[in-house]
Formats: C-alpha cells, structure tokens, sequence
C-alpha cells in the first residue's frame, strides 16, 4: 500500500467477517480502511461472533453491527438490507469455505451473505482456512465461480503457519493488500449513498458516566393549547431533541425525569427514567413545580433542560363544547406565562447560602434554555440574562437540517459567562452528548465551589 491517505474518502465500505480465527484480525482491518477516509460499517456471521463481539465493531465504527438477517434499525429498515443498497464496496474477510460455498449457491442464511446477495457494489474477498481445505476441488471451484461468474475480487491467501500448527496456504492476505484491493474495487465508481440518510444510523460515542447520582429533569416535544374539546393549537415539536437530551443523560448515569408534551418518537423506557406526559403549557407547569423542590425544601434536580417547544400563546376563552364546522371564527389569544423564566427564578432561590454552606444540602439547580429562532439569532443572547440561564442553546429553524422535524441540528450555544459557540450540522443525539459535555464540569465546578472559594456565575447571583 502507498501510505497515501484518503484514497476511500467519502465512501462506505462494509467488512463482511465470517467465522474463522483470522476474524480476530477485523477490527484493524477496520482501522485501516478508515484511515484511508472510509465510512465502515460491519456484518458478522453467527460464528464470527465467537471471535469477535459485535460490541467492539460498534465501537470503532459507531454502526450498529448487523448480525442477525432478521434485525430492524431503530427506525424499521432492514439493517443489511440498508448496507447492501448504500455500501460502495463490501470486503470479506476471512471468508471461511463455508461462506465461499453459501456465497457460490446462493444460500443466503447469514447477514454477509444475504447483503452481497443483494447489492450491486463490488465485492472484495479474502479467504482463510485451515489444512488443505483452500486446495480441496469443492473451494476451488466455489472460488472461481466467485470469481468468474459474480466478478468477485479474490485476494488469495497466503502461505505460512495455520492456527492447526501445521503450515500451508490458508493463511489470510495481509491487511494492506486488502484495503489496495477495496480501493481498486471503487476506483472508478461514484460514491453509491454520500448522504447520511441513506447509511446505516450512527452509534452515539460512549461518554464517561458524568452523571452518575445526578437528577437531571428534561422537557421535551410541544404544548397544545384547547380551543374547545375537540380542537387546539400546537406547533410542529416532534421531541426528537428532548428524547435525545433524555437518552444522553441516561447513558451517562443520571437519573432523569422527561416531562413530555406532544412527541412523535419513542419515550425512554428503562431504569433511571421516569416519564411525566402532559398536554398544556399550565400542565408542564405544574410538572415541573411538582420536580422543583423535593419534600424537605431542597432542590429536587440538579440540572433542568427546557427543550420543549412550549406554546407562547393559548385562546383567552376557549369553548366548552364543540364549536360548530362551517363558519368563521376570530380567536382572541392571550400570552402563555413563560416558563423558563419562572422556573429559572425560583431555582435561583433555591441554593444554600455559599457563605456557610450546610452538609449535604443541593446548591442551585442549573438551567439550560432553548430558543427556536428564524432567520437569525440576533435576540438570543439576550434571554441567558433576562430569563437567568445558565446557558442557552439557539437554532435557526428555517435552516435546511435545523428545523422541527429533522434528525439534525445546527445549533449556537451561549453562556451566561459570555460568548457563543457555533456547531457544525450534527445529529440530535450528538448534539445532546455535546450540551452533557458542557454541563457536567458545570455541575462539578458548582458542588466544588463552596469549599475551594472558587467564585462561579452562581456564587456571583
């Protein structure tokens, strides 16, 4: 191989690993295509998987690894039938004999040979086996089938030292080799899927557990507001954001508490959540009264994240019974009470006198706003110190990707220390990882605050 980087940028590649002991070689095979620019996804046979743990693939490709033909992605795609469609190019390696005569009949009881079944991109192979089953008429023939009939490209073996002790030609190429023989494969062919919707979903990278012994309230999707039994106003908050935040938090060891309006997406389901569901904006307040402080007066979290899309206005009088179809109606709105700013107020009471701090008592919960904007976001700034936030985190929703909606986000976020941070366009869930990445050491630095002196936007209010 050259060295030069980047020859797979832009592309996915599929590592197809069936059950050989060479399979131990895989996640450096990984490593080695993505150091050449790759996007790489993994499929495993069932007996690849007493070599190699799905888990381990995941991690270094932040893919789901596909593994069983009948499993669905979290959104209901085929998992490999999603690879096969979007993968320029799916490399085999090992392919154990038993995979060769599966792939040459068409026997499709395995996720790597179901997916090669099914795409049209290249397919790279790379025996290895042991004693002299390469050599046997049966895997010669499989092979050249492969080759002739499929134009698959083999990358033969080696000879050398078998797991058997014995030594002979079976030994799997050189990972160099095999990557050359992927970048050939693609060379002259357009990237099948460069959009991100069409791949496989994203694992979100593990995060420390941050968390831990932390109560973190999240609100997430949008209020509605009746205008008689029937009808009401709302907006077009999916939650995907808030659920996002909720899922974050639980990864990272925090007990959360989701007050959910109107959401379009699975709610958490799983130990450390409790999920509060309410209607209206008067109804969330009264949940997140309820959160704020616990049963002997101290704080009842330690951090709130206002993600829901609450209504800002509701109808003055709506109806008690149905209003009839039909006619014209003029409706009379009123402001909704802004929660934010209220909850925000009362948790800035809430916090122990810094002076003489008591053991054990919670310091001020923070707070952490949202603010949907369209056009610019010129107002935010503003609202950290009118609403007394912690920090805030501003989105254009008329922007392509940014908006209700979508499964990305691109967002400013601004603190009540001064100065904002523009992100990249980045999934929901990585920007969830990012404010916990923020917030966390905010957390540690308040609770240290009352016995290092450090002076914090909290000691300060």
């Amino acid at each position: 191989m050259s060295g030069q980087k980047g020859r797979l940028e832009g592309r996915l590649i599929a590592v197809g690993i069936t059950g050989s002991i060479a399979a131990y070689k895989a996640p450096e095979l990984v490593r080695l295509l993505q150091g050449e620019g790759a996007d790489v996804v993994a499929l495993l046979s069932p007996s690849a998987t007493r070599f190699v743990a799905p888990l381990t693939l995941e991690a270094l490709t932040r893919h789901p690894a596909e593994v069983d033909v009948l499993s669905l992605l979290p959104d209901g795609r085929i998992g490999h039938i999603v690879v096969a469609h979007s993968a320029d190019a799916i490399v085999v390696a090992p392919a154990t004999a038993h995979w060769l005569a599966a792939m040459a009949t068409g026997l499709a009881g395995d996720v790597v040979t179901a997916a090669c079944l099914a795409t049209a991109a290249p397919v790279v192979v790379a025996p290895a086996m042991d004693g002299e089953m390469y050599a046997h008429p049966a895997t010669v023939t499989n092979v050249g089938r492969l080759r002739v009939d499929f134009r698959y490209r083999i990358v033969e073996p080696e000879e050398g030292p078998l797991a058997s002790g014995e030594s002979g030609v079976g030994r799997l190429a050189n990972l160099p080799s095999i990557v050359d023989a992927v970048v050939a494969s693609v060379r002259d062919r357009p990237v099948r899927a460069p959009g991100p919707e069409a791949r496989p979903p994203y694992i979100p990278a593990p995060r420390e557990a941050d968390l831990t012994d932390r109560h973190v309230v999240v609100t997430a999707g949008g209020t509605s507001e009746p205008i008689d039994p029937i009808r009401s106003i709302t907006n077009r908050s999916t939650g995907r954001m808030g659920v996002a935040l909720a899922q974050a938090a639980l990864d990272r060891g925090a007990r959360v508490t989701l007050i959910a309006a109107s959401v379009s997406v699975p709610l958490p389901d799983r130990e450390g959540a409790q999920v509060v569901r309410v209607e209206s904006t008067a109804s969330m307040r009264a949940a997140l009264l309820d959160t704020l402080t616990g049963e002997d007066g101290r704080p009842g979290f330690d951090a709130l994240i206002m993600a829901a899309a609450v209504s800002d206005f509701r109808p003055s009088r709506p109806a008690e019974t149905k209003i009839p179809g039909g006619t014209s109606m003029t409706l009379d709105l009123e402001p909704t009470p802004d929660l934010l700013a209220e909850v925000s107020g009362i948790a800035r009471r809430l916090g122990p006198d810094r002076a003489q701090p008591a053991a054990g008592v919670k310091a001020r919960p923070l707070i952490v706003g949202f603010a949907a904007e369209t056009g610019s976001l010129y107002r935010a700034p503003a609202k950290i110190t009118s609403k007394g936030l912690d920090l805030l985190v501003a989105n254009d929703v008329s922007e392509a990707g940014s908006g209700f909606g979508t499964d990305t986000n691109r967002v400013t976020i601004f603190s009540a220390e001064g100065g904002a941070e523009d992100w990249p366009l980045l999934t929901k869930r990585e920007v969830a990882d990012r404010i916990l990445d923020r917030l966390a050491p905010m957390l540690d630095a308040r609770d240290a605050a009352p016995h290092t002196g450090a002076v914090t936007q909290e000691t300060r209010q």
